[in-house]
């Protein structure tokens, strides 16, 4: 124990939550259904975790979306304790793109810009209008 009262594995404890801190991207498993959501934190409590983001089963029609300059804009939602299996950080992983390198890949745009409805509109779709 240190002078302060606390050991090393409550600070590294509490460094690793500071990963998982208000808009942090994350890819949240859940159970009763099983599913799999992507976004950023907007709460995470002891009730369950709070959202704004898509079901990763939508990522291809949601980038697609983005990219023609459509105005679509991730769910805000609640997801309570008893439901999650696992958050953990979208980030890549040796070779293994993370799924916002993909998202940029896919649209170039930066996937918090989307989140904060600052998408910027492409050629394409101001053509259309």
């Amino acid at each position: 124990m240190e002078k302060t009262g606390r050991t090393r594995s409550h600070e590294a404890g509490v460094e690793a939550g500071a990963q998982f801190a208000a808009g942090s991207v994350v890819l949240v498993s859940l159970s009763n259904p099983r599913e799999k959501f992507w976004g950023a934190i907007l709460e995470l409590a002891p009730a369950g975790v709070s959202l704004r983001g898509i079901e990763l089963s939508c990522f291809e029609d949601f980038s697609k979306q983005v990219k023609a300059g459509d105005s679509v804009t991730p769910n805000a939602v609640f997801f309570p304790m008893h439901r999650v299996e696992r958050i953990e950080l979208d980030a890549h992983n040796g070779e293994i793109p993370s799924l916002q390198e993909r998202f940029v890949g896919k649209t170039g745009c930066q996937y918090h810009d989307v989140l904060q409805g600052r998408a910027p509109r492409h050629a394409a779709s101001e053509r259309d209008t």
